[in-house]
This record gives C-alpha cells, sequence and structure tokens, in this order.
C-alpha cells in the first residue's frame, strides 16, 4: 500500500515546543495548582511541581510551538528534490502561516501529513494550540466525525509498529537501525527548553527541527524500499 501513496501528495513535519512560560514562578498561582495536579502521576514523590516544569512543553495546555518545520518531495522528469521550510516566532502567527500553507497547498483528498508519533504528538499538539489561539481547524487537522480511513495522517511510528500497540521506537533509534544519518548530532528534545530560554538561539532549533523532518521523510523511503535522499536532493527555503 506503501507504493500507491505519491510522495508529492505528502507533506511531512515536525514541531518543537517548549514549556509556555520560562519558569514555574511566572504561572499565575491557580495556572501553579492545575500543573501541579496534571503532572502528580508523573512526578509521583520524585519531582516537584516546580521541578518537573522544564518538562511543560509536551503538554498542550501548559507548553507552545516554537516551531513548526514541514519538508515535501518535488519532481522534474527524473530528478527529485525534498524542499524544507520552517515556520517560527510568535506562536499564533506561525499557526496561522501553517493553516494557510494547508488549505492553500495540501487540502485535497490525496494530500496526507506525516510525523513521527505525529498521531499522539505533533497533530494533537497542533490542533490544541490553534483552538487555544481561536483558530479554526484546518480540514488535515479537523478529525471530527470522521472515520478512520477519512482521516489524512501518516506516523511513521504508527507504521513501524505493524499492528504491535505496545511497542515504541524513538525517531533516533530508527534511523540508527535502518541505516540513515541521524538528525540528532547537536541537541534532543530534552534540550530545546534551553535552547529556547536560555541561549536565546531559535536557529539552533529551526535547523534541529528540520533535521528531523528530512529523517521522516527518509524513514518512508526506507519502509517502501527506495533510495535515501542525499544531501544534494536536501533544499531548505
Amino acid at each position: 500500500m506503501l507504493h500507491r501513496l505519491q510522495l508529492e501528495h505528502i507533506l511531512f513535519l515536525d514541531i518543537e515546543t517548549v514549556p509556555e512560560q520560562r519558569g514555574f514562578d511566572d504561572l499565575s498561582e491557580e495556572m501553579k495548582y492545575l500543573w501541579a495536579d496534571k503532572t502528580k502521576y508523573q512526578r509521583k514523590d520524585e519531582f516537584s511541581a516546580e521541578e518537573f516544569y522544564d518538562r511543560a512543553g509536551i503538554w498542550a495546555e501548559f507548553g507552545k510551538i516554537v516551531c513548526i518545520s514541514v519538508g515535501y518531495f518535488t519532481y522534474k522528469g527524473e530528478t527529485r528534490s525534498f524542499r524544507t521550510t520552517s515556520f517560527y516566532g510568535d506562536e499564533k502567527q506561525l499557526l496561522l502561516d501553517f493553516k494557510n500553507l494547508l488549505n492553500t497547498h495540501f487540502n485535497t483528498p490525496q494530500h496526507l501529513l506525516c510525523a513521527h508519533n505525529g498521531k499522539e504528538f505533533d497533530f494533537p499538539y497542533i490542533a490544541r494550540r490553534m483552538i487555544i489561539h481561536g483558530i479554526s481547524l484546518p480540514n488535515k487537522l479537523d478529525l471530527f466525525g470522521k472515520k478512520p480511513w477519512e482521516i489524512a495522517h501518516l506516523d511513521t511510528l504508527d507504521l513501524w509498529k505493524f499492528g504491535d500497540y505496545k511497542h515504541y521506537t524513538s525517531l533516533k533509534l530508527l534511523t540508527r537501525i535502518l541505516g540513515i544519518p541521524s538528525p540528532k548530532d547537536d541537541i534532543d528534545g530534552s534540550q530545546v527548553r534551553d535552547v529556547y530560554y536560555e541561549k536565546n538561539d531559535i536557529d539552533r532549533i529551526i535547523i534541529y527541527c528540520e533535521k528531523d523532518t528530512v529523517a521522516v521523510a527518509q524513514i518512508l523511503l526506507r519502509l517502501r524500499q527506495e533510495e535515501l535522499l542525499e544531501d544534494n536532493e536536501i533544499i531548505s527555503v
């Protein structure tokens, strides 16, 4: 079935998230309480709510998106390329820009969104943050009333599970065992908060996010038993 997909109809993506506020003390008293309540089962007795706050970016209710990177294949005769671009800056504006891309270029029935663990993280996170900002959902993220086969989402983690719903494989591990250049050669997800808030280096985060997006595309190529992208085929626009 994967071989039937037209690669140019797929929008590959990855997001990077951080806590919505720089630190726990920047939260209102109500939000401090709600954060403590939300995370009590994850923290148990090992961490206080304040100590655990550096992980707040995982939850859309307490985090925010600082970068969405996307990539897509283009073909000219026998020549292929993979073009990447990123949305960053003010969260509401980057969400509006991403929505505009979906509505103008990836909104037909054959278009698909693809991410690693996208069904559990990227897609719902984007949708939740859009709702929080009062942005109506684009068709590709509005799942209400749709049957499973009508949801235009691909997930490379889901594909790798082969029906084993207990199984989780990180992007770093999957690229390693499939012989794909690692996107984690600089930072990893646990460091994004410090790079954003302490070092103010959004460019470093963008590069990292775009590498992850390329890695997702490479995984799909390997699952289709096709040649991986070469460096000269990857174009950042």
